[in-house]
This record gives structure tokens, sequence and C-alpha cells, in this order.
């Protein structure tokens, strides 16, 4: 069996202003003695690159389907490390740039080639996929992405795009020695902006509380050895959480010498 997707790629408006609690600015040498939050250095920008869903087919599979997926990416080169890469001081794959795809805001997979498969059960699927650096900052254009809603089998359940939503990227998994000095925090926007009078995200992180009104990837530093608890919330101008089936997501993570 296979059916016609319907992918809209939903333009996303990055806006840079001090976050309102900002993350203190720490020289790379300085010992931590508690998590702080600060803004990433700036990355090569990738303005051009575009990433395009050219299909997107469900095929029953038993009592499963299998979604493949076919990307076409743009001004953009899968596989290459990022220039810069060797001197970011954070974890970076050594198979180079990929894209990440999230489905129903879990966990991501990285993908080196302009496709991906997914064996997935009967339901409705949020997918969404975007470019990212080899050290897993994601590309922030405004065209950089896909967000599509698939519906596998009779599960109609659709997923409201025009709203606005928030998606969990990094930090994932675990990390290792000098990997735990840095911290990537990353995460993606869809049909909002983050301002100093506006949105704001709510980043709770093994407890403290940061404010963030710029959507730009952040370092956690100050780290020990141990499981990390990474919980990010999308807020109004009134600190009230925006309706979403993403919008507070909890993650952990294991860091060890």
């Amino acid at each position: 069996m296979k059916n016609l997707i319907l992918i809209s790629v939903i333009a996303s408006v990055t806006l840079f202003c001090t976050p309102k609690k900002a993350p203190n600015e720490t020289a790379e040498n300085e010992i931590s003695e508690v998590i702080q939050l600060i803004k990433a250095p700036l990355s090569p920008e990738f303005k051009d690159a575009k990433l395009n869903a050219t299909n997107i087919d469900i095929n029953a599979n038993d009592s499963a389907y299998l979604i493949d997926f076919a990307f076409e990416v743009t001004n953009y080169a899968l596989g290459r490390q990022t220039e810069d890469a060797a001197t970011r001081g954070i974890a970076n794959s050594d198979k180079g740039q990929h894209i990440h795809l999230i489905i129903n805001n879990e966990p991501y997979s990285a993908h080196y080639e302009p496709a991906a498969h997914k064996n997935l059960p009967e339901g409705n699927y949020v997918a969404l996929a975007f470019l990212s650096r080899s050290y897993h900052e994601s590309v922030k254009n405004g065209q950089s992405f896909v967000l599509a809603n698939i519906n596998a089998g009779n599960n109609n359940a659709p997923f409201d795009e025009t709203s606005q939503h928030l998606f969990y990227s990094r930090p994932k998994g675990s990390y290792k020695g000098p990997e735990i000095k840095n911290l990537l925090l990353d995460f993606f926007l869809i049909n909002t902006e983050l301002s100093a009078d506006g949105n704001k995200i709510r980043a709770t992180i093994n407890g403290e509380i940061f404010m963030i009104d710029e959507w730009v990837p952040y370092y956690i530093k100050g780290l020990s050895p141990g499981e990390l608890t990474v919980k990010l919330e999308l807020l109004d101008v009134d600190g009230n959480a925006i309706e979403g089936p993403y919008n507070v997501v909890e993650r952990k993570v294991t860091l060890t010498d």
C-alpha cells in the first residue's frame, strides 16, 4: 500500500536577542563550580542551504509500516566536516554533516545520505528533518528543514502545522571525557520567535533554571560525571506554557569520565 503525503515546509524566524538570565561567559580554562549556560561561538551560517523532501512513501509491512524518506539537499554537503569542527571543543561526528530526523519529538536519528527509512507501527506521526553541522548544531535559516504529518494506516490525528512548536535536538545519549566540558544545547522552533519581551524557552538543567530568549545554540558548562536532566518548555510572554504536543520535553543523558 502506498499513500501520498502532504509535506509542508514552514518558514521559522530566527530572532537574536540577549537572554534575560544571560548565561555567563566563562574562559575556556576556568573551573566552574555551578552549571552555566553560555551562547555557543558563531558557526558557519549556511544561509543558502536548503532541505526539501522529494518523496515520502508509506508501505504496509506485516503489522508495521515502512516509511521511506527521499530528500533533496542544496548548497550543503552531507558527509563533510564543518570547517570549524576541530576548534569547537564539543562532540563531533567523524562522518561529517548530516540530517537530523525527529519522529514525534523522540531522539533524532542522523542520516549522512539524502534518504532515511523508518519501520513504525500503525499510527499518526510528525516528522521533522533539518540540516545539521558535523557537531550536531542545526542549521536555522528558514529553508533548512522539512515538516511532515504522516498517517500510517487509519489513525488520522492531524498535526497543526500552523501552531507554535518546540522540538528537542541536543544533548542526547552519552558523553565521555572532554566531551562533557562543553555540552551542546540545541532545539528547533516552528512558527515562533523568541525575544526579551515575547516568547521564551525555560531550560531546567539538573534543577537550575535558565530563561532563553534567543534561538541560538548554547553550551552547558560546569558539569560533572553522572546523570544530566534537561527540560525545555516553550512559554508565552506571560510565562504560561504554549499549548502543543511537544512544547514540554525532558531528556536524560549520561556523563562519564
